[in-house]
């Protein structure tokens, strides 16, 4: 006889079979593959194990749809987020449902709203943050089992999985410092995400660790609009007193590529190969900053990570097991290339 197994989640490790795959079977045995469901019948045996009938059984009277909220599809960090959770959602037997917040306060409210209707099992939110209602999503989450990703909003939902901002700044102002000038940091000055104030204060803490003298530079511009409000910002930081060292670590990559653009149309070279050029660097990895001319240097989130945080930790609980975990941070990864 094998050891005592107490919940879902320690059955998967010990049995070498993935949790959704195991969710899939005690929701509808059919629905898997004869030979994994004999491998299933085999681990139950051997680890004495029965899941939380009477858990199960109470979130039945649920449907199986999962709400899956994102401030926008349009940007492609946010649309790699929500494919990955999708899948893992569909692959575990649910109904994913994909909304996109556009950015706006009042469409997040109407989403929310809406998703009543469905009688979700549960939601998967990336609020806007700081531009959210809070006491509306707050209100929902009490009634609907939620885990919040990417932006988080204290003491709100079941839990929270995104990446360790504060530790992006350390990581990308070292390697700068290491490699060149120190650098600047390039924000929007009302920022549309609250990671962005993370970023500052790794980025203000790096500085001051190593001896350099912070040197913020906030530009006007509010929204998702964040190539263009980078584009903007930088012509006019370059057509005035220029920027204070020639290496310029933006907030997010969207900034950084609106920047390069800048630079572009002012004939300022970015890189490190061309003498009198600005190195320049970002933070998220975001699909697209490996085509940028030149490509851009960033910290990499670890989109995988996020999203299995957020999808097994709803599923933990929606099987009838305690979740512990209210704040799970994922470091960044640095890629270097040839802006910075």
């Amino acid at each position: 006889m094998g050891s005592k197994i107490r919940n879902m989640e320690e059955f998967a490790k010990a049995s070498g079979i993935s949790r959704p795959t195991i969710s899939k079977y005690f929701n509808d045995p059919t629905t898997v593959r004869a030979s994994t469901r004999e491998r299933i019948e085999q681990a139950l045996e051997t680890y004495d194990y029965r899941p939380n009938i009477f858990a199960m059984n109470q979130n039945r009277k649920l449907t199986r749809n999962i709400g899956v909220v994102v401030p926008s599809l349009a940007d492609p960090f946010f649309a790699e987020i929500a494919r990955n959770v999708e899948q893992r959602c569909i692959d575990a037997g649910y109904r994913p449902t994909l909304y996109s917040a556009h950015g706006s306060r009042d469409q997040e409210v109407e989403i929310l709203d809406s998703l009543r209707s469905l009688k979700p099992a549960g939601l998967l939110i990336a609020p806007l943050g700081r531009n959210s209602d809070k006491a509306m999503i707050e209100k929902f989450t009490k009634k609907v089992p939620t885990v919040l990703f990417d932006s988080h909003l204290p003491d709100i939902g079941l839990s929270f999985g995104g990446s360790d901002n504060f530790q992006f700044g350390r990581l990308i102002v070292d390697y700068l410092c290491r490699t060149g000038e120190p650098p600047c940091f390039f924000e929007m000055k009302f920022p549309a995400n609250p990671n962005a104030n993370k970023r500052r204060q790794g980025y203000i803490a790096a500085m001051e660790a190593l001896g350099y003298a912070p040197q913020v530079i906030s530009v006007e511009g509010e929204g998702w609009a964040f190539e263009e409000i980078g584009r903007r910002g930088g012509l006019d930081v370059i057509d005035s007193a220029g920027f204070p060292s020639n290496t310029v670590l933006c907030s997010n990559d969207r900034l950084a590529i609106g920047l390069i653009a800048a630079c572009f149309a002012r004939n300022q070279p970015v890189g490190f190969a061309d003498e009198g050029a600005i190195r320049i660097a970002g933070m998220d990895d975001h699909p697209f900053s490996r085509f940028t001319c030149p490509p851009l240097t960033t910290i990499a989130q670890d989109y995988e990570a996020i999203s299995k945080h957020a999808v097994e930790t709803l599923f933990k609980k929606l099987e009838g097991d305690e979740v512990t975990d209210k704040v799970v941070l994922f470091e960044g990864k640095l890629i270097m290339r040839q802006s910075a």
